[in-house]
């Protein structure tokens, strides 16, 4: 009988949507290394994937992506959960342009606050409100359930061996030497 599961081996893979497009330019350009798909594409389709899978937990209230990031921002601030629309585009990576419409957005919610700046009157502050800092703690910690599910796909050692992995990564890509 043969084993329904047997041992992984990086050439006998099972055939994805990633192999297949591989398999294709392999035979039509056979003279170019196609292999850095293999992981990029992947790569590519998990992230789609996951936010896929996270924005579910974030629909659930009322929030999208953006939304919950600045959202987040704010609540590990810590006290007073408030920071300057400029600070909260540096700890999101999105521009103020984008980030002046996501903070209208929970404004207009009831979820945050703006006001002058003390030390600069022309300067504004954004801050959680009671009814953010509970959304936002109810919603993180489903996202932190979220993201166990996740990666409870993987053993412990394949999740430590990643983070390690992808941090690796990073920290070349954008550290370059």
């Amino acid at each position: 009988m043969e084993h329904p599961h047997p041992p992984s081996h990086p050439h006998s893979r099972p055939s994805d949507r990633v192999a297949r497009i591989q398999a294709d330019w392999r035979r039509e350009r056979p003279d170019i290394d196609i292999t850095p798909q293999g992981v990029i594409g992947r790569l590519h389709r998990l992230a789609d994937r996951l936010t896929a899978e996270l924005c579910l937990v974030y629909g659930r209230y009322g929030l999208g992506e953006g939304e919950f990031d600045v959202l987040c921002a704010l609540r590990r601030a810590g006290e007073p959960f408030e920071r300057a629309p400029g600070e909260l585009a540096a700890h999101t990576m999105v521009t103020t342009g984008a980030m002046t419409k996501r903070i209208d957005r929970l404004e207009r919610a009831g979820l945050v606050t703006r006001r002058r700046s003390d030390d600069d009157q022309r300067g504004r502050i954004v801050a959680l409100t009671g009814p953010g800092r509970e959304l936002i703690d109810r919603a993180f910690t489903d996202h932190m359930r979220n993201e166990r599910r996740l990666l409870d796909l993987l053993t412990s050692t394949e999740t430590e061996t990643l983070e390690a992995l992808l941090t690796t990564w990073l920290s070349r890509l954008e550290n370059p030497a």
